[in-house]
């Protein structure tokens, strides 16, 4: 373990500019306790000129195929060396005392992770511990305002590469749920993220897809299964105009046994 106090991970695919702003906050950071690992899956488009520009800044970097943004976070995962690991996907930034703020909370505790407020359109802040039960909007942001103990991380192991949109989620409900790690927010006018707005890697997903992986992650936690369909039944019909089937009573069966048999299998 290096006597670093963050290690950030920033994963990006042909996405030069991004990278760019996104490694251009990390410079101005206030706090500069950290090492910066880069994993790039394969880009053509001149990503790998700005990682190479910078390599006083990037401790570690890595280009090769990869099979989605959590496969390249656990690549990113294994050269970790910090006391607590961030992730930043390239176009998010960190405010410029935004790894100051997060040190204050961590450096005399003792907590697993932290949850800073970021700007995501509109502001994102809090931790609120029992939604997670019901809804996974309970935090403010993956990227850019989440900071998580490289023990925590390591007791967790990978994100699993079987949910293609939402990893995340699994990792907080495991870190939160079944393993009871201690966690805790940032006030809200402490902002330490700013998202970039615009197509992110989940919007490309339709409404269902995020709906049927939420819930199998639920399943594959072993949640209890009334309260699992329940909270189906909300969601959908809560948010039914987006479905685009016809029949949306025979779809919304039709999906949720089509969610019980990836569960079994």
């Amino acid at each position: 373990m290096s006597n670093k106090f963050f290690s950030i991970i920033t994963v990006v695919l042909n996405s030069k500019n991004n990278l760019n702003e996104t490694i251009n906050c990390l410079r101005q950071q206030s706090f500069k306790d950290f090492e910066y690992i880069v994993i790039d899956g394969g880009s053509t488009d001149g990503t790998l000129d700005i990682i190479n520009n910078n390599l006083d800044i990037i401790t570690f970097h890595k280009s090769e195929k990869d099979k989605g943004i959590y496969d390249a976070i656990n690549k990113g995962l294994k050269f970790c060396n910090g006391k607590y690991i961030g992730i930043l996907n390239a176009g998010d930034k960190y405010t410029l005392n935004g790894l100051e703020i997060i040190n204050k909370y961590l450096v005399n505790n003792n907590f697993d992770f932290i949850f800073g407020s970021v700007m995501k359109k509109v502001l994102r802040y809090g931790y609120r511990k029992n939604r997670i039960f019901w809804n996974f909007d309970f935090y403010s942001s993956h990227s850019s305002g989440f900071f998580i103990k490289n023990e925590s991380q390591n007791k967790l192991g990978n994100y699993n590469l079987k949910y293609k949109i939402s990893s995340d989620y699994d990792l907080f409900y495991r870190m939160i749920v079944k393993n009871k790690m201690l966690g805790i927010s940032t006030k809200k006018n402490e902002l330490i993220g700013i998202w970039k707005t615009g197509e992110s890697y989940s919007s490309k997903w339709k409404f269902i897809d995020h709906l049927q992986e939420e819930i199998l992650i639920r399943m594959d936690n072993n949640q209890n299964i009334i309260a699992i369909f329940f909270i189906y039944f909300i969601h959908y019909f809560k948010n039914i105009n987006k479905i685009e089937n016809t029949n949306k009573i025979k779809f919304f069966f039709n999906k949720f046994k089509e969610t019980l048999d990836r569960r079994q299998n």
